[in-house]
């Protein structure tokens, strides 16, 4: 039987209900490590995540929770604030609705619930005021669990985990997001991506690639972390083949992925995602802008459907910049 937990004793929440697949993330998760075959795992949507972590005065880099689809239930268990962030959800304290895009603050003994999300989006982001304190690993607390390393034991969350938390910062005034800075969620996307590294001339024709930002990508029930899948689709190709790579034309030498890659498993489309295989031998024929990142984090698997849309390097620095602007704590409003 399970000790109870002396609710005054630790600077800590309880989990009541786990959720589908809740993960402890930090951002920007574990870098530098690619090469020993570590994507940076972290949050899939960074945006909704950085912010909620801003509503609750954490410094850049302290981990928060990753809740895909809702159905979460915590207890607090001390006095700190909270803040979720992401696409519409049914958010209440004890009972009674509280905002999302704010800091709340909660008093040792609350019970937090979020219901499912039921319209647009798939993640929401639950940050409490000094962090998740899990221990990092190769730097990093976010939770990769393809490996089973990092967050809470390697692992999602489960009924009756405790997770400490750290010493807020400095006391901080309650703070919001403005609804004029808010991320929109649909089911219908346009995310922004950079040509290659393989594709026309030499990998893809030309009409290929016109097919590929024209056409409407269904995303497949079994996308995840690891990677969105879309509907299978048949180009042309540049060549017949992948030659001494495979018989397939997106065959080629394993080489390294990027973060965000649009790889052409065959004729299956997949977005890498921050869990996803550092290395392949399989063409990328497209690259996510770093800054329409935080999109892929909320398409919905068996739903949502994506166009793409060609940037070159000048407008992606350009959507950077803008991210990093909402990204000021200065846009926020005190309440």
């Amino acid at each position: 039987m399970t000790p109870r937990v002396d609710e005054q004793a630790i600077q800590a929440l309880e989990v009541l209900e786990p959720g589908l697949q809740t993960t402890v993330q930090d951002h920007p998760g574990r870098l530098g490590r690619q090469a020993l075959g570590f994507f940076p795992s972290g949050p899939v949507d960074h945006l909704a995540f950085r912010l909620a972590n801003m509503l609750v005065g954490n410094r850049p880099g302290a981990a928060a929770l990753e809740i895909p689809l809702g159905r979460f239930q915590a207890s607090m268990l001390c006095d700190t604030a909270i803040a979720v962030c992401g696409p519409e959800v049914e958010v209440s304290l004890n009972g009674a609705p509280i905002p999302m895009w704010e800091s709340v603050p909660v008093r040792a003994g609350d019970q937090l619930s979020c219901g499912v999300i039921r319209g647009a989006g798939y993640r929401i982001y639950l940050a409490v005021a000094g962090g998740i304190e899990v221990p990092a690993v190769f730097g990093s607390r976010s939770t990769f669990l393809v490996a089973g390393i990092g967050g809470h034991d390697g692992r999602a969350l489960e009924r009756a985990d405790v997770l400490r938390i750290g010493a807020p910062g400095e006391e901080r005034l309650p703070r919001r997001v403005p609804v004029s800075l808010r991320p929109s969620y649909a089911a219908d996307w346009e995310i922004e991506v950079l040509r290659g590294p393989h594709a026309d001339p030499d990998f893809l024709t030309a009409e290929d690639f016109t097919e590929f930002l024209e056409a409407s990508w269904r995303c497949d029930l079994s996308s995840d972390r690891v990677a969105v899948r879309f509907n299978p689709h048949r180009f042309r190709w540049a060549r017949a083949s992948g030659d001494i790579a495979g018989g397939h034309p997106s065959n080629m030498l394993d080489g390294s992925y990027p973060l965000g890659g649009i790889l052409a498993y065959g004729d299956v489309l997949t977005i890498l995602g921050p869990d996803s295989h550092t290395s392949g031998g399989f063409a990328v024929i497209a690259t996510v802008a770093s800054a329409a990142l935080w999109k892929v984090g909320q398409l919905r698997p068996g739903r949502d459907a994506v166009t793409f849309r060609e940037i070159d390097l000048e407008q992606a620095a350009a959507l950077d910049a803008h991210v990093e602007r909402l990204l000021d704590a200065r846009t926020l409003e005190v309440r």
